[in-house]
């Protein structure tokens, strides 16, 4: 008998099939029927806080970035059709990239269509056959499909372990002295929101002459002082070599990037797979990137989320729930002990109208199950207050509390 491909996805499928035939909502069939702001939704014909969406500054409704958007449509149209190495380069996607150098002060940028396909694309370009690349073990998926598209060899430390940093990097050095090295890291991990000690794991990896990409999806807008990331919040930018990022959450669209001051970065414009043999981004995207670029550079926005997340994470933990996070980012998780309660939590949250994030294993560390908020600095304390109120009374249902 022939096998069948999928055969190997039986077990996902039967827990799928198991839940689709329950008749309670399903976490992963999720549709907005119409969104009303950057914190509320209807869904399933109910209005819903949207505690979940990654939207950290609020830019999917700002209203000059719509004005961008629109006006880029009406001038230049739907899409490019094409890559930007052939007829995919308009004055937008130029413009954009000017933007992202003035914004971290950087000599070169380059654009992709997604946040996945610039660390897809940067790692498995930079890191080549007699390569290294050095990983912290909880790296995001993009990270790792990376270093599967590339040919160099992957060596993984532990989370944010700068001693197990060290220690890895000198034993590919006494093994291969000449080695290129690809050091990545994450300014936040978006699952429980650490921060990672940039200094100390940068300070290893240039001890044994290594380059140093850190991925701050999570934290562009976010942190440091003209919202760089984590980088420029702990002051260490001087450390890194290749920056990248995402404009699918404070950026408040789609699209990804990288910055690098390396003297011979622009080779990527000619190397890079996913660069080269992808369409670009809509003209439309492009311009409510830039404009929200410019406006994240000066806002006090930042100070909002942050007080909302302590907001938020100081009253799950005082009503007694085990914690994944501290409030040191947007991201607030409660860790469940089994996956069947995560996702009667998440169930019995959205008939309260809250939508969060049911995340479960493998898309978390160490196996842990969780309800997972990602904060907005649109979110009112009020709405944070109601989302407390029910996290609660759903805790208490669940026998989840204490």
């Amino acid at each position: 008998m022939t096998h069948d491909l999928f055969d190997k996805f039986d077990n996902i499928l039967a827990e799928y099939k198991k839940l689709a035939e329950s008749g309670e909502l399903n976490p992963f069939t999720v549709s907005m029927d119409a969104v009303i702001s950057p914190t509320e939704a209807i869904i399933n014909g109910k209005k819903t806080i949207l505690a979940g969406t990654n939207n950290y500054m609020g830019m999917t409704y700002n209203q000059e970035c719509i004005k961008a958007a629109e006006e880029a449509l009406n001038s230049f149209g739907t899409g490019t059709t094409g890559s930007r190495v052939l007829n995919g380069t308009y004055y937008g996607h130029k413009k954009l990239e000017e933007t992202l150098k003035d914004f971290y002060d950087a000599k070169h940028a380059i654009v992709f269509s997604t946040g996945y396909q610039a660390n897809l694309g940067v790692i498995s370009t930079v890191a080549g056959p007699k390569d290294y690349v050095v990983i912290d073990a909880d790296s995001h998926a993009s990270i790792y499909d990376g270093c599967a598209m590339g040919n160099a060899t992957v060596v993984r430390f532990a989370h944010n372990n700068p001693e197990d940093l060290e220690k890895r990097l000198a034993r590919i050095r006494r093994k291969d002295p000449d080695a290129g090295i690809l050091v990545v890291i994450e300014g936040v991990y978006s699952m429980l929101g650490d921060q990672a000690p940039i200094k100390e794991l940068a300070t290893a990896a240039k001890k044994h002459d290594a380059f140093v990409l850190v991925d701050e999806a999570h934290s562009i807008g976010v942190f440091g002082k003209t919202g760089r990331g984590v980088a420029q919040e702990q002051n260490v930018e001087h450390l890194v070599d290749f920056t990248v990022g995402t404009f699918s959450k404070s950026v408040g669209t789609v699209g990804g990037y990288c910055v690098s001051n390396h003297p011979k970065f622009e080779t990527l414009r000619l190397v890079c797979r996913p660069y080269v043999f992808t369409a670009s981004l809509p003209p439309s995207v492009v311009a409510s990137a830039t404009k929200a670029l410019e406006l994240i550079k000066d806002s006090n926005l930042r100070v909002k989320l942050l007080e909302n997340s302590m907001r938020l994470n100081k009253g799950l933990a005082n009503a007694g729930f085990n914690m994944g996070t501290t409030g040191e980012s947007p991201i607030a998780a409660i860790i469940i002990d089994d996956k069947q309660t995560a996702i009667a939590y998440w169930q019995n949250m959205m008939k309260e109208g809250v939508y969060v994030n049911l995340a479960v294993p493998p898309a978390t560390p160490n196996g842990l199950n969780l309800m997972r908020c990602s904060l907005s600095a649109a979110h009112s304390f009020e709405q944070i207050d109601y989302m407390l109120e029910k996290f609660i009374a759903v805790g208490n249902k669940l026998n989840v509390l204490g």
